[in-house]
């Protein structure tokens, strides 16, 4: 099946939005512009360093000048030494590919996996505008997937920021491979894609999709978890609801057994994911509702730097 997608119309200047929902976009907007500054923007702008070098001029070689930057041919038609003088290709193309599946509502503390996904794509975005690169924004799910092109400037990262937080949830299964596909044809350069998503129900093993959007762009995996699905606490008997299918189960939290079993499954599933991105050589880190992101984001920026 051939990925397609709706463009976004931008929201209308004689349509304003209530006061509630302004005050939470510009609330999310200061958070990533205070983090972004103190935080992010250094690390960002070191892992991320452009597509190449562009010609700038040809200038008089002054001593501690590189030789090997000498145009001979300039050279010998001047009789004097001359440079070529190179400046860095900064503009990146930065994709934002967001879970908006029924899972992502999920969230066991104070904001939810949804809520987590917004604040983090608003840093990326944030650090992205700052850099002056451009942000696109790919909001997908089984059967659904609503693009906003790649643009510019403070108006754009506020819509990003809004149809993140505010955007008509549905209730429909993770599905990516069409996202995946999407993505690596929606343009020709070589870009930076974060897929950002809970990735359940996703099988990465064997999804030719997702191996080739890691192999035409830089894409690095952001895992959104909750401490609820990692291991179950000792509250009795509960009634557990699948966001994505609406199937309720009712089960038995005061059962060791079935608390161990629950806990050993989530580690074999997020060791089979961490497994399966690595060898389509993608790189990933685990994002949790109940903690700071920004240092597990950091951490992984310095890894690459490191690496690179």
């Amino acid at each position: 099946m051939v990925a397609t997608a709706r463009a976004h119309a931008r929201v209308r200047a004689d349509q304003p939005l209530p006061a509630n929902v302004l005050r939470r976009i510009r609330q999310v907007e200061i958070k990533a512009r205070i983090l972004a500054d103190e935080a992010l923007l250094g690390t960002y702008r070191s892992v991320f360093r452009g597509s190449g070098l562009e010609f700038e001029e040809v200038r008089e070689y002054e001593p501690g000048d590189d030789i090997r930057s000498i145009d001979w041919n300039v050279t010998a038609r001047m009789g004097m030494p001359y440079i070529k003088k190179f400046r860095e290709d900064r503009e990146l193309n930065i994709l934002l590919a967001v879970d908006v599946s029924a899972s992502s509502w999920f969230g066991s503390v104070d904001q939810s996996k949804r809520d987590l996904a917004a604040e983090v794509a608003a840093l990326l975005a944030m650090a992205a505008m700052r850099s002056h690169d451009r942000v696109g924004l790919l909001r997908f799910a089984e059967g659904l997937q609503e693009w906003m092109p790649s643009r510019r400037g403070r108006e754009h990262l506020l819509q990003v920021i809004r149809e993140l937080l505010f955007a008509e949830p549905r209730r429909v299964r993770t599905e990516m491979t069409d996202a995946a596909r999407f993505l690596t044809n929606i343009t020709k350069k070589r870009s930076v894609v974060f897929l950002i998503s809970d990735f359940l129900d996703v099988g990465l093993v064997d999804d030719p999709a997702v191996r080739m959007l890691g192999r035409k762009h830089d894409v690095i995996a952001l895992v959104l978890n909750d401490p609820r699905e990692l291991e179950l606490p000792d509250v009795g008997v509960v009634a557990l609801e699948d966001a994505e299918t609406g199937g309720i189960v009712h089960i038995d939290t005061g059962d060791r057994r079935l608390r161990e079993e629950y806990a050993s499954s989530a580690r074999r599933r997020r060791t089979e994911r961490r497994q399966a991105l690595a060898r389509m050589k993608i790189d990933s880190v685990d994002l949790f509702t109940d903690r700071p992101f920004v240092p597990a984001l950091m951490a992984l920026f310095n890894a690459r730097t490191r690496r690179s």
